[in-house]
């Protein structure tokens, strides 16, 4: 398997994308193409120890940076290491990419490059985000900020695949983020979606709430974007300022080396992408895996293997399957 990897891709490329690059090389047994101005790549590898892993350098001479308009950017730089990247993937030259972004500009590469899934408009950003609760998933995490009914119902099969595939969970629960767990509440968004989830042969089990979240009430969460990355967010800086928090009023009381066991658990339980790596970009009809901007090697090296897993266990060819029932599904009640 090979994988192609965005080498300048997120907050502190190029440096820790190639130290996890390496390391996941080695780990994982998969090859690399590195993607990058091939003289940069080509010093940051010296720095490691290469033996016994296959990194190949694929140059391209321009990257894209935070704060760029993504389609703007992509048009202006043609030669960028993200499209680069995706390319391979479409040429059958590697199985997957993988980049930490900026996540508009792979969300933007990935859908000029490979397109969607037939019968699905958006990709999405989605997968574990809560340590509490490593088996919710949340979709999305922040593609798209405005969705309408049939496009929440997309990610819910999109979640469902993601369910079964990568957490092994034969019949995964699926649940609506709302401000109420009767029928009826919600904004309208929510309210026209929920008949649509009772009809697709999904196992539906109505809408939580926030205080459901952290219980693992439902094994797939929907919520469009701007929702799901306010609440992730949330969740990744509660976390870490409690460990803040408790580690100034244990200090002293308790030995250093178990105070700091404590609060980096309390991370782990709240930051799922520390602990997991980035996931796949769901819907684009091709692996393309994206992690969080601020990744670091470790993080790098998890999202490669989480890359690697999608491409064997086929979730393209799985969610096609499930979309197509789904329709079905829909078709048979009337409501397509």
């Amino acid at each position: 398997m090979k994988i192609a990897v965005d080498g300048m891709g997120g907050d502190y490329a190029p440096e820790e994308i190639v130290k996890g690059t390496v390391s996941a090389a080695r780990e994982y047994g998969v090859e690399i193409a590195l993607v990058g101005p091939a003289e940069t790549m080509t010093g940051e590898l010296a720095k490691h120890d290469c033996s016994g892993v296959e990194i190949e350098v694929i140059n391209a001479s321009q990257y894209l940076v935070e704060g760029e308009p993504p389609a703007y950017a992509l048009r202006e730089k043609r030669d960028a290491s993200i499209m680069v990247a995706t390319k391979l993937v479409r040429e059958k030259k590697a199985d997957a990419v993988v980049s930490a972004g900026p996540t508009g500009g792979v969300v933007a590469a990935a859908l000029y490059v490979l397109g969607t899934v037939e019968g699905i408009s958006r990709p999405v950003v989605g997968g574990p985000f809560l340590g509490f609760a490593p088996n919710t998933i949340c979709m999305d995490m922040g593609s798209n900020v405005d969705c309408q009914p049939h496009q929440l119902l997309d990610f819910a099969i999109v979640g469902t695949v993601f369910a079964r595939k990568m957490l092994n969970i034969q019949n995964p629960t699926v649940a609506l983020l709302s401000v109420g767990a009767e029928e009826g509440k919600g904004n309208e968004q929510v309210k026209e979606s929920y008949p649509l989830f009772q009809k697709a042969g999904l196992n539906f089990i109505g809408n939580v709430e926030g205080y459901d979240l952290p219980a693992g009430r439902a094994n797939v969460i929907i919520c469009d974007g701007f929702v799901g990355n306010i609440m992730v967010k949330f969740c990744e800086s509660l976390g870490k300022t409690v460990a803040r928090w408790l580690e100034e009023r244990l200090n002293g009381k308790l030995p250093e080396g178990d105070v700091k066991e404590i609060t980096n658990g309390l991370i782990l339980a709240t930051n799922a992408a520390d602990a997991m790596g980035g996931g796949p970009l769901w819907a684009v009809n091709g692996v393309a895996c994206v992690s969080h901007g601020r990744s670091k090697a470790e993080e790098i090296a998890k999202t490669i293997g989480q890359a690697k897993l999608a491409v064997e266990r086929d979730l393209i060819g799985a969610m096609k399957v499930e979309l197509a029932a789904a329709r079905d599904k829909l078709k048979e009640t009337g409501s397509q």
